[in-house]
């Protein structure tokens, strides 16, 4: 039951980016559409998990160990971009055009606060490793679902007429601001 609140909580109550406000700029930049979302969350959701089992690892075993936590920083830096190297070479082999459309933003998943929040989040919240992986896991998931309902309504957005001052991110940050809202309805269920 504790795995299952943990996913419910990473997903809707504090999602990474609609309550916590952490990997915002690939949030905005790759969400004009489903199929760019979609690619963006999954090569989130890869880098994510891994570099929590890697972090968590290197944290409880490296760094505490040799009472030089003080590298955590530094370290967890240097394991997400090598993920994210990683990931970009299977997404230049496997389907170039994703790699395409995700353009600068993939090699930002690097810097994404996001990622390196959630790595140090488990950490703070004294998880387990599995605790770790599902927290992970559950946040790439609400990070994908929070860019899936943005591209979506960016879509549809395209078909209306919207005065030229709000086309693009002015009328992104708004629906941003009202899906946030609306995710803190969220906040009384766990």
């Amino acid at each position: 039951m504790e795995y299952i609140i943990i996913i419910i909580s990473a997903i809707f109550v504090n999602n990474i980016v609609l309550a916590q406000f952490l990997g915002i700029c690939p949030f905005l930049g790759v969400s004009s559409k489903i199929k760019t979302s979609l690619g963006m969350g999954g090569a989130v959701l890869f880098v994510m998990t891994l570099a929590t089992i890697v972090t968590w690892l290197i944290m409880n075993y490296i760094l505490m160990k040799f009472n030089i936590v003080f590298m955590q920083t530094i370290a967890y830096i240097l394991v997400i971009a090598a993920l994210v190297q990683m990931v970009e070479i299977i997404l230049k082999k496997i389907s170039p055009s994703l790699y395409q459309a995700l353009g600068v933003f993939l090699p930002l998943i690097t810097t994404n606060c996001a990622i390196l929040g959630v790595a140090i989040m488990v950490i703070q919240k004294n998880y387990d490793l599995l605790q770790s992986v599902v927290f992970s896991i559950g946040t790439a998931l609400g990070f994908t679902l929070a860019l899936i309902i943005l591209a979506g309504i960016r879509e549809q957005l395209e078909k209306l007429p919207i005065p030229s001052g709000m086309k693009g991110v002015p009328v992104a940050l708004v629906v941003a601001g009202i899906l946030a809202l609306a995710f803190m309805g969220f906040a009384g269920l766990v």
